[in-house]
């Protein structure tokens, strides 16, 4: 179990307890405003560049986008679910 004091915690389970989320294991860009996403705990960067993540978990909306690690960390706790294992071709904006 993660500590209460966890330095990655920060408000999260106001919106992300008992979510659904999807699992990607390749970062796609959908919009010309943004290229990247991080991490909702520990900020790790998300993106299609060579060092950056390219596979975690979103939320259905993907707004919330959560590590390996993290996800490990705090699945638990949270109660989250993953449904699925696609990442649709568009996102709704």
């Amino acid at each position: 179990m993660v500590s209460a004091d966890d330095w990655r915690r920060n408000g999260q389970e106001k919106y992300l307890s008992d979510a659904e989320l999807i699992f990607t294991d390749e970062f796609q860009i959908y919009s010309d405003k943004w290229e990247h996403e991080h991490c909702e705990f520990c900020m790790e960067k998300f993106s299609e560049a060579d060092n950056d993540l390219h596979s975690g978990y979103c939320t259905s909306d993907y707004n919330h986008w959560i590590c390996p690690e993290c996800f490990d960390d705090f699945k638990e706790e949270f109660r989250w679910t993953v449904s699925g294992s696609k990442f649709p071709n568009e996102r709704n904006e």
